[in-house]
C-alpha cells in the first residue's frame, strides 16, 4: 500500500468525515487517493481558512478537525489557524506536503521547515520518514490532539513517502511513556477545596473554556446552586451557564459586565475552573481578587501558578473535578442563605 493510501485509510479509521484544504504539488498523491474516498473534501480559498475551518469544526462537533495544504507557502499559510487552535485548546490535525526526503535541508523549491515553525504552536508534530510509520503516526496524532488539554498536531509528509509502497499495520497499539494526561483530581486537594468553600461567605465561581471542553456545564450549575455561588465566565467559557440564570454574572474582564468584575473583586473564595487568568480576564493581575483565596482547577499543570499562584491547585479534568467537589460538599455542607451577598449580585446586575 502506498503512503498516500495509508494516510487516507488511517484517517477513515479515526472517523474523519471531512477535510478542509487546498491541493498543491507536494500533497497531490494524497489528493489522488482522496478523490475516490468517502471522506468529503471542502476546497477553501486560502490555507489559513482551512485551518480556521478545521478549528471551527472541532469546536462545533466535539471531534478532531482536519486541514491539509501543500509544502512551503501552503504550509506556512496554515500557521495562524494552528496558533489560534493552540491558544484556544482546539483539537485539529494539520497535514502538510513536503519536498522529497533527499531534498530536505537543501533549499529545494517550496521547501520550508514547517516542523521548526510549528513546534511552539502545536502539542506535537511529526515528519514522516518512512511510509510504514504512517498508520502509527496518524493514530498517535489523533490521540494527542484529543486528550488532556486538547490542541493541534501537525503531520508533515515528504512527497516520496506518499508514493512509497510498504507493508502497513493499522492495528499497532500506541504507548506514549512521556504523555499521561491527568483527569482525576487528587482526593486531598479536593478535600482542601471543599473545606475552603464551606468556610466561604462570599464564594464566586469563574468558568473558563475548560468547562465547555469537558462538557461540564451541568456539573458547574449544580455546584453553584448548592453553594449559592454566583458564576462569572471568561470569553471562552461563555455558555457554561445560561446568561439568564439567577446566579449568572456574565463575562468577566475588560470586556465583561459590571456585576462580574465587582463581585469577583469582592470574593473571599474564588473557584476558577478551566481558565488561564489571562490579562483580558484579570486586568491588573496584582490587584485581581485581592482578598480572596483562589482554588484553581485546570487539566494542564503548566497553567497552575503561571499567572496567579493559587491557594489550592487541582490538576484535573473540569468535569471530574466539579463532580468530586460537589459530591464531597453535599456530605458536609449546611446551606447558607447568603442573602446579603446575593442581594449585592442582583443589585449590580440591574
Amino acid at each position: 500500500m502506498s503512503g498516500a493510501r495509508a494516510l487516507v485509510e488511517a484517517l477513515k479509521r479515526e472517523g474523519v468525515e471531512v477535510i478542509f484544504g487546498i491541493p498543491g504539488g507536494a500533497i497531490l498523491p494524497v489528493y489522488d487517493v482522496l478523490y475516490d474516498s468517502d471522506i468529503k473534501h471542502i476546497l477553501m480559498r486560502h490555507e489559513q481558512c482551512a485551518a480556521h475551518a478545521a478549528d471551527g469544526y472541532a469546536r462545533a462537533s466535539g471531534r478532531v478537525g482536519v486541514c491539509m495544504a501543500t509544502s512551503g507557502p501552503g504550509a506556512t499559510n496554515l500557521v495562524t489557524g494552528i496558533a489560534n487552535a493552540y491558544m484556544d485548546s482546539s483539537p485539529i490535525i494539520a497535514i502538510t506536503g513536503q519536498v522529497p526526503r533527499a531534498f530536505i535541508g537543501k533549499d529545494a523549491f517550496q521547501e520550508t521547515d514547517i516542523i521548526g515553525i510549528t513546534t511552539p504552536i502545536t502539542k506535537c508534530n511529526f515528519q514522516v520518514r518512512n511510509a510504514a510509520d504512517i498508520p502509527k503516526i496518524v493514530k498517535t496524532a489523533f490521540y494527542i490532539a484529543s486528550t488532556g488539554r486538547r490542541g493541534p498536531v501537525l503531520i508533515d509528509l515528504p512527497r516520496d513517502t506518499q508514493l512509497e509502497e510498504a507493508e502497513m499495520n493499522f492495528d499497532e497499539k500506541i504507548e506514549l511513556r512521556g504523555y499521561k494526561p491527568t483527569y482525576d483530581p487528587h482526593p486531598l486537594q479536593v478535600e482542601k477545596a471543599v473545606q475552603l468553600l464551606i468556610q466561604a461567605e462570599r464564594p464566586v465561581i469563574v468558568a473558563g473554556g475548560g468547562v465547555i471542553a469537558s462538557n461540564a456545564c451541568s456539573e458547574l450549575i449544580a455546584l453553584a446552586e448548592t453553594l449559592l455561588a454566583p458564576v462569572a465566565t471568561t470569553l471562552m467559557g461563555k455558555g457554561a451557564i445560561p446568561e439568564d440564570h439567577p446566579l449568572s454574572l456574565g463575562m468577566l474582564g475588560m470586556h465583561g459586565t459590571v456585576a462580574a468584575n465587582y463581585i469577583v473583586q469582592d470574593a473571599d473564595v474564588l473557584l476558577a475552573v478551566g481558565m488561564r487568568f489571562s490579562d483580558r480576564s484579570t486586568g491588573n493581575i496584582r490587584a485581581f481578587c485581592p482578598n480572596g483565596k483562589i482554588i484553581h482547577v485546570d487539566i494542564d499543570s503548566s497553567e497552575i501558578g503561571k499567572n496567579i499562584k493559587p491557594h489550592i491547585p487541582i490538576v484535573a479534568d473540569a468535569k471530574k473535578a466539579l463532580q468530586a467537589i460537589h459530591s464531597h460538599l453535599i456530605e458536609k455542607f449546611k446551606r447558607k442563605e447568603r442573602s446579603t451577598w446575593l442581594s449585592r449580585v442582583q443589585e449590580l446586575k440591574k
